[in-house]
């Protein structure tokens, strides 16, 4: 059985990452629409994002488009399988009873 992921298992980097993993595996969210989706101040998603960051789950890219500072996330292939296993330990769970 797998078992949950102590750093995904979080209600906000759960969020963050089922978002992340619903995208193509390339396709990439900026910061502000990740922001606004789930309601989150920009120092709280800063935060759970460099925690993602740290664990390798997530990649966190800044660049410039025209001129002003843009941050784009995407899932990393180890972030997706973090998120399936957690998933599945999520689905046993609930199909023990």
């Amino acid at each position: 059985m797998s078992k949950l992921d102590r750093i995904i298992h979080q209600p906000v980097r759960l969020q963050i990452m089922a978002a992340l993993v619903a995208l193509d595996s390339e396709a990439q969210l900026g910061f502000t629409g990740l922001r606004d989706m789930l309601n989150l101040s920009d120092g709280n998603l800063g935060a759970h994002l460099r925690k993602l960051e740290d664990a390798d789950y997530v990649e966190v890219q800044k660049t410039f488009v025209a001129r002003k500072p843009q941050t784009f996330v995407q899932a990393t292939p180890l972030g997706r399988q973090r998120f399936q296993e957690h998933a599945a330990a999520l689905k046993a769970i609930l199909e023990q009873e």
